[in-house]
């Protein structure tokens, strides 16, 4: 049973939004396992960022030119900025990089962003059945697991951080990324938490 009959656009914009940020995420894993070439890498994923910024922008003017929405108007304004935010967290993240001069990132950073991109592809999941009010909840909470998972990761990253790490500087600089991949982590749950609200609104 779909939530709407008439209007598919929307579920293609936030098909193609989620697409974005699914590639962010296997861009930033991939520049974490090896940050060769870094700085173009970098703006590759800055051209992931914008992109996704745009499918945002597109969506919102939608919404203000739509009467009749598939769902309630304040949960696509939620579920766009909730998934635009992952991927502007995974793109502070990989700036950072280049910022703070980080060319050998801990391995547990590449595990995050590994972490990042499972999100990502149940949340596209999620968004892929949302039109035919699918099984979204089960990817949804996956989502909710996996953050669990990065939360435990980033704790243990950051007390071995403060045991072993002696350059004080060197250890804000690491501390700083592990926070800004796990915030990502987070903004995913709040995603996935707007699509379980939809949900529930609609059955």
């Amino acid at each position: 049973m779909r939530l709407i009959p008439h209007d598919t656009k929307f579920f293609d914009l936030f098909a193609e939004l989620s697409g974005n940020l699914t590639a962010g995420g296997k861009l930033l894993r991939s520049i974490l396992e090896d940050p060769r070439d870094l700085p173009l890498r970098v703006e590759q994923m800055q051209a992931i960022e914008h992109k996704a910024d745009k499918a945002t922008y597109s969506i919102i003017t939608k919404l203000n030119q739509t009467f009749i929405t598939p769902f309630d108007r304040e949960d696509i304004h939620r579920l766009a900025s909730a998934l635009d935010d992952v991927l502007d967290f995974m793109n502070a993240a990989a700036v950072r990089l280049v910022m703070y001069k980080i060319t050998s990132p801990p391995p547990v950073s590449a595990e995050l962003a590994g972490l990042i991109v499972l999100q990502c592809e149940e949340l596209a999941e999620a968004v892929s059945l949302l039109e035919k009010n699918g099984h979204v909840m089960e990817h949804c909470a996956e989502v909710s697991r996996l953050e669990e998972v990065a939360d435990h990761v980033s704790r243990r990253a950051i007390a071995e951080l403060f045991e072993r790490e002696k350059d004080p500087i060197q250890l804000i600089k690491l501390k700083e990324l592990y926070e800004t991949l796990e915030y990502a982590t987070d903004k995913a749950e709040d995603a996935a938490n707007v699509l379980e609200a939809i949900v529930v609104k609609s059955a």
